[in-house]
């Protein structure tokens, strides 16, 4: 399916559901996390972590509470913080279930981060690959527009770059 690359803070986005970039333990620390944490006020926290733990590469569904959205979806793309690293497998799995999550709730609209990379150690640039094979090969009922959000400029360019090389394999 087709998808865009945005830059900015996903806490700050509008759409159907919101992807989190969560450990297993769905506690929401630093990072994606914090942001939607801090957007979406103490209440979004404790309903994750309600909901958790949950299994590496799967999600959990909360509501958004004060962010610009009806979902939050929670995709365990790594260990428990402190517990291991993200893998390429625990990213592909995540990306999917919060795909297929958002699709079976009917939502046109989700915006998903940089999954497993960042605090969770894995390369940038080969996870924005997986995200966006998954995102590309993504056959949806209901959703017409993905974002692949960056949080910042040096996180864009690889994300881009990456982006339009799985758009061109054809």
């Amino acid at each position: 399916m087709e998808f865009s690359v945005i830059r900015g803070d996903i806490a700050a986005e509008a759409a159907d559901a919101l992807v989190n970039a969560a450990g297993t333990s769905l506690r929401m620390g630093s990072g994606v996390a914090g942001a939607l944490r801090r957007g979406g006020g103490e209440g979004l926290n404790e309903a994750a972590m309600a909901e958790g733990p949950v299994d590496l590469g799967e999600v959990a569904v909360t509501d958004a509470f004060d962010l610009d959205a009806e979902y939050v979806i929670h995709a365990a793309a790594m260990p428990h913080y402190g517990d291991g690293q993200a893998t390429a497998e625990s990213i592909r799995n995540a990306a999917r279930s919060a795909l297929e999550a958002a699709d079976e709730r009917g939502c046109e609209s989700l915006v998903i981060p940089a999954l497993g990379c960042g605090v969770a150690g894995f390369d940038l640039e080969e996870g924005a690959r997986i995200i966006a094979e998954v995102i590309d090969d993504f056959e949806p009922e209901h959703l017409r527009d993905v974002r692949f959000v960056a949080y910042s400029e040096e996180e864009a360019e690889p994300i881009e770059r990456v982006a339009d090389e799985v758009r061109d394999r054809g």
